[in-house]
């Protein structure tokens, strides 16, 4: 069944989706760049071990559109992946741009990029980083960025790794009217908490859902910001730990750790089930998961 609402949505922002394509693109680029610049330059630490490389993976989705899965195993990271995609077709039911308005018997079309990095050193945070621009009734975006430290003595609010981050974030919201800072950093502390273990799984960042001003060029302006951002702070967070020294108690603490992550990411996260829900690549998707995790 054709929606011809949806398809004069397409026609109309024809351009701006396009922009928003490239920008992902050319924002993956960078970043699988960043990664294997710090493998590159951490040879003094791990003198034995090869530096990591991306290999990528071209998809197609049954029913409409594809995309490029980017991994890569290193000797700073246990496992990195940036991942890129648009799929169009029919409307999954959980597809919409608004939880309680009526389900479309349509289409839809989305574009995004996902980027999750799960460090070697426990002194390391891991960070997240998702976006995608989505077509349904209306256009809107959602994402957000979050760091998750794996040691408790470095999950705190005055650790120097998350004033750093939380400011790169508060930056990424200024002069955009759409962006109220204080409203996504609250949303990101809510969303990310794992309810069955009454805890939050890191120290926060900033989320967003159903963003749509109505005025598509001004917020993607926001969503760019976002990116370019995280490109500015995480690199520093990395360079700011990376050579400090970790015990096998430390790597304990972070096996365990990693293990909330992956309780949350399978429960609870939005994009694992949308990306499963319509049809994404799977290899893509749950690359979200660290390599190695543990459960007391």
């Amino acid at each position: 069944m054709v929606n011809q609402y949806h398809e004069d949505l397409l026609k109309k922002t024809e351009q701006q989706r396009h922009n928003t394509e490239v920008f992902f693109k050319k924002l993956r680029d960078r970043l699988c760049l960043i990664f294997e610049e710090i493998e590159d330059k951490s040879g003094h630490l791990y003198k034995d071990d090869k530096p990591g490389k991306f290999i990528q993976k071209k998809w197609k989705r049954l029913g409409g559109g594809g995309g490029l899965t980017s991994i890569m195993s290193g000797r700073v990271f246990e496992k990195v992946g940036v991942h890129i995609s648009t799929v169009y077709g029919d409307s999954p039911k959980n597809v919409t741009s608004d939880e309680n308005s009526k389900i479309l018997n349509g289409k839809f079309w989305a574009t995004g990029i996902s980027v999750i990095a799960h460090p070697k050193n426990p002194h390391i945070p891991a960070v997240h980083f998702n976006t995608r621009m989505v077509m349904t009734d209306k256009y809107w975006f959602g994402g957000g960025a979050d760091l998750t430290p794996v040691l408790e003595i470095r999950r705190t609010q005055e650790d120097q790794d998350t004033i750093e981050f939380h400011e790169a974030m508060e930056k990424s919201c200024h002069k955009h009217k759409i962006a109220d800072y204080g409203k996504f950093k609250k949303w990101c502390d809510e969303y990310f908490y794992l309810k069955h273990r009454n805890e939050i799984r890191g120290v926060g960042g900033i989320f967003f859902d159903n963003l749509c001003s109505n005025n598509i060029d001004s917020d993607f302006l926001f969503i760019k910001s976002v990116g370019n951002n995280l490109i500015d702070v995480y690199p520093k967070i990395v360079f700011n730990n990376y050579e400090k020294e970790w015990t096998e108690e430390n790597r304990e603490e972070q096996l365990i750790r990693r293990g909330r992550y992956v309780e949350f990411n399978l429960l609870y996260d939005r994009g694992t089930k949308f990306g499963l829900s319509t049809g994404g690549n799977v290899e893509s998707i749950l690359s979200s998961l660290p390599p190695i995790v543990k459960w007391p």
